[in-house]
């Protein structure tokens, strides 16, 4: 209740939305700007280094890819004209659109494509398996990629139109020929609009500008990051604001065009504006999970992960996340986001039901538990994590696990989770955490779901059964053998619990009606009016 009580003071107060530099000619009177307030500040301008997801919308403005994924989850050629598949899958031939030009105004040539490939493929997990299967990758002119494999990889446009992070965006040769572990820092990207570098305010402001010489895709209308991206707007200005009651203030008052990801207590004051429209952009949401440390008593034992199982509901987990009203969350989730291709109910009878704790404990006693200290992890600093983390730690001492409940920013969390060593050397035990939808849409990119052991995600989790069912994933005919793949890994992971499911949830967005054309998906730009 304070905070919106503070609202009406905030839009009293001098506007911190005033232009910190002389506007540039983009900017002068007239020209279409769109001011945006981003969830995060940017801190990292190389799409390819990160996994933040701020850089991604970032990536996605100043940058294009060769191919783009629709609404329908579906992979379609973007700055490729379109590509053939011969020698029974071993020969891929892609061939560059037209007009394709760099910010610089360099022509975006085959070889830009080739070295920019070769940099991402290393850092993504789609990438690594073409980098598995891939005896080479060459330009032979200007406009074609050639990709020789040593075995078939069907997912290969899926892999380069993947929208997991980090993403395959093409850059000049010259730049991507920097180490993969060094930060670019100089951006040239043939995107849709041109980053301002010198208009850069770190922790305050970002400028985007139209960029004449893009050339969209003919015909058809955008959708999500594939189609015609059109731009009808000169300027895209980001401005960081961290005090939510500021930003909301700034879209009530007209200083902002677009709050991406209002917080959910201020929802109903945004909902009851008349000139602010409030929707859910991303039907995939938000993942949360629960992820053990695999290495180390107690999590390291399976029957005890799996009987946490039974523990879990998911609807204190998302209340706690986003409060009671149900438009916002959803329980009897399971590895693989509702609604999209590879999301079924195997195993998914163990979410359901009334929560017996008592026979939980029962159930964590005989599977050999004996007291071990389970060192819990949980970031103060970002509300969700917060909540995920009070929950956990309430049902893990009613399940008679004797938990060290260690609060602290996600920083530090993040630091800590690095760490393999066992609880009382300054390891872990557990942490919570959300990933997007679109990160767990399919075997190849959801880490939660995976078994590679030392070389997976922080916690580690071992099974070769998972793994081999990954690679059958990937050589599959088609999509109903690739769902029935996944229904088995999905059943076998309920069974093995590398990670506890806590359910999916949504993050609204909020913008003036002035704006029309808003995109669906990931936050992007194009087909963006302003009247």
């Amino acid at each position: 209740m304070r905070r919106r009580s503070l609202l009406a003071g905030a839009a009293a107060a001098a506007s911190p939305f005033a232009p910190a530099a002389p506007m540039r000619p983009a900017a002068a009177q007239g020209a279409k700007v769109v001011k945006f307030i981003p969830h995060a500040d940017l801190g990292i301008v190389d799409p390819v280094i990160t996994t933040a997801y701020i850089t991604r919308i970032h990536a996605f403005l100043a940058y294009d890819t060769l191919y783009g994924m629709d609404a329908e989850f579906r992979i379609q050629p973007q700055m490729v004209e379109g590509h053939r598949v011969e020698e029974e899958g071993r020969r891929w031939t892609l061939m560059l659109r037209e007009g394709l030009r760099f910010h610089d105004g360099e022509p975006v040539r085959a070889r830009d494509c080739v070295a920019s490939i070769r940099r991402w493929a290393p850092r993504h997990p789609l990438g690594q398996e073409l980098i598995a299967r891939m005896a080479e990758i060459s330009a032979p002119d200007d406009r074609t990629i050639l990709v020789r494999l040593n075995r078939p990889y069907p997912l290969l446009s899926a892999a380069l139109g993947s929208v997991v992070t980090p993403v395959c965006v093409i850059m000049p040769e010259r730049l991507a020929q920097t180490d993969g572990a060094r930060q670019v820092t100089e951006v040239v990207g043939s995107g849709p609009f041109r980053f301002v570098t010198n208009e850069r305010v770190q922790g305050s402001r970002f400028v985007y500008e139209k960029f004449a010489g893009y050339v969209p895709r003919a015909g058809g209308e955008a959708s999500w990051t594939a189609g015609s991206k059109r731009v009808h707007v000169d300027r895209v200005e980001w401005h960081i604001t961290p005090d939510s009651s500021t930003a909301a203030a700034a879209l009530q008052n007209g200083e902002v065009d677009w709050w991406e990801n209002p917080t959910a207590d201020l929802l109903p004051v945004l909902r009851r504006g008349r000139a602010i429209t409030v929707e859910n952009p991303n039907p995939t949401g938000l993942m949360a999970w629960g992820r053990f440390n695999h290495l180390h008593p107690p999590f390291d034992n399976p029957r005890i992960r799996r009987a946490l199982m039974g523990a879990i509901s998911q609807a204190d987990y998302m209340i706690a996340v986003t409060g009671t009203d149900r438009s916002l969350w959803r329980e009897n989730v399971g590895f693989f986001p509702p609604g999209t291709p590879f999301a079924s109910d195997a195993g998914i009878d163990v979410l359901k039901g009334p929560r017996d704790l008592d026979k939980v404990r029962r159930e964590i006693e005989a599977a050999g538990y004996r007291g071990e200290r389970v060192v819990l992890l949980a970031a103060t600093d970002l509300p969700s994590l917060h909540a995920l983390g009070q929950v956990g730690n309430d049902m893990l001492k009613k399940c008679g696990l004797n938990v060290d409940y260690v609060a602290t920013d996600w920083g530090t969390v993040v630091a800590r989770r690095a760490s393999r060593e066992p609880p009382e050397r300054g390891g872990w035990s557990m942490f919570f955490t959300f990933w997007t939808g679109l990160d767990n849409i399919d075997p190849g990119v959801n880490q939660p779901i995976r078994g590679n052991g030392a070389n997976g995600w922080w916690g580690w989790a071992k099974s070769d059964r998972l793994e081999e069912l990954r690679a059958a994933w990937f050589d599959a005919p088609d999509l109903a053998t690739q769902q029935g793949i996944t229904r088995q890994m999905q059943a076998l992971a309920f069974e093995e619990a590398p990670t506890l499911p806590c359910g999916q949830y949504f993050q609204m967005t909020a913008y003036r009606r002035s704006l029309t054309g808003v995109p669906q998906g990931i936050p992007a730009f194009w087909g963006l009016k302003k009247a």
